[in-house]
């Protein structure tokens, strides 16, 4: 990351069980592995709780704090209780994250930055993101693709699919919308996994 410019942002998208996240793990560690500092944002459909009911923690947040900071010999984490309000936009968690080489964002299927599709035979739905989403730049699949305007990988190929992120994002490739911070809101009814 170059001092005071956002990170690039790289999405994952596809249906539910088409293999997002083993995909963003594989990403980061073969990412990581080449040096770069990769930081991951995941959006959830579902509630999401990193405590446990009893702690201390947990305790603080039932009396009302809005947020709270839990700090431990190997990790730290926020915990930010909406009581109601809007969930932040992905800009605004972006705005958060710590200086890093990329950020790679599971879901928010509707934002701007460029993103990978991935594609398996037993995911839920099979209707092709790339054909409604222009953000779609490439596409990871376990099975053959054709008709598409975009690079298609097979999915085991991880260190080809990191490289054309590098290229892509990380190198003043075109990235669309590809900074951190630039993302517009999410919007993510469609029913869709994120």
């Amino acid at each position: 990351m170059t001092e005071g410019k956002p990170a690039p942002v790289f999405g994952v998208t596809g249906w539910k069980n088409s293999g997002k996240t083993t995909m963003v793990e594989r990403l980061v560690a073969e990412l990581t592995g080449r040096g770069h500092r990769v930081s991951t944002v995941k959006h959830a459909h579902h509630t999401v709780d990193i405590d446990h009911k009893g702690r201390d923690s947990h305790r603080h947040r039932i009396a009302g704090a809005v947020e709270v900071a839990l700090i431990g010999g190997e990790r730290w984490a926020i915990m930010h209780e909406l009581r109601g309000a809007e969930e932040p936009s992905l800009a605004d968690i972006l705005a958060r994250l710590s200086p890093c080489d990329l950020v790679i964002v599971e879901g928010y299927k509707r934002e701007p930055h460029p993103k990978l599709e991935v594609r398996r035979r037993e995911a839920v739905r099979h209707d092709r993101l790339s054909a409604i989403d222009p953000a779609v730049v490439a596409i990871a699949a376990d099975h053959p693709v054709e008709g598409e305007s975009v690079p298609a990988f097979p999915l085991d190929e991880i260190g080809r699919i990191a490289d054309f992120i590098e290229a892509t994002v990380m190198t003043g490739g075109t990235g669309l919308a590809g900074r951190a911070g630039e993302a517009g809101s999410a919007d993510t009814t469609d029913g869709a996994d994120a």
